[in-house]
């Protein structure tokens, strides 16, 4: 099923709404203090599926949940290391980050990051802005999403993140074709076709 997120997203102007998409137990609990504590009071719309609510890899320490805030984005902790190495961003939200994590750690892709966007609207425009510019050597940045070419964030975010990235560093997007329905219908066919957008949103399907 689908959430219908690219509908919230048409629907997003003049500071009307909050859409996000956390992915951790942390990032839930403050984004929750966060809308409490907002004035003017503004609706929140949370894209966060129940699969999460099992995975292994999203969990959060009592320090996350005790202290920090809210981040709009979240950074890929394993690339400051080797920034000078990256050479590919790969920006995407929700589970799918779970998904393109094990590939880039089974095949050991020292340029590529993969960071979390986290909040859809109102756009963090500077925290993208930072994630891009910790990378001195960028020479790509990707989109990458479960969802349909017509479907999902890429019409909110495209033109975002091209008044974000500077013109030289190429800007893609990796997702399925598009389609009339958020769905395959077949599990196998879906499986095959994840694999098929991990892998191109890493690079692994260039050349």
């Amino acid at each position: 099923s689908s959430a219908r997120l690219e509908r919230f997203l048409q629907m997003c102007a003049e500071d009307n709404m909050r859409v996000a998409n956390p992915t951790t137990p942390a990032q839930f609990f403050h984004l929750m203090r966060r809308q409490a504590l907002l004035r003017p009071p503004r609706p929140l719309v949370v894209m966060s599926p129940k699969s999460l609510l099992r995975h292994p890899r999203a969990t959060s320490t009592v320090r996350d949940l005790a202290e920090g805030s809210f981040q709009p984005v979240l950074r890929d902790t394993t690339a400051a290391e080797r920034a000078e190495k990256i050479t590919r961003l790969v920006l995407c939200s929700g589970k799918v980050y779970f998904d393109i994590v094990p590939v880039l750690e089974s095949e050991a892709l020292e340029h590529v990051a993969v960071e979390r966007l986290e909040l859809f609207y109102p756009f963090p425009e500077e925290a993208v802005r930072d994630a891009v510019a910790a990378y001195p050597n960028l020479t790509e940045v990707v989109w990458a999403q479960e969802e349909p070419r017509n479907m999902g964030a890429l019409s909110h975010i495209g033109p975002r993140l091209r008044v974000v990235v500077p013109r030289p560093i190429s800007l893609k997007h990796a997702s399925r074709p598009e389609r009339a329905s958020p769905a395959e219908g077949n599990a196998a066919d879906h499986r095959r076709e994840q694999e098929r957008l991990v892998r191109d949103a890493l690079g692994l399907l260039e050349g």
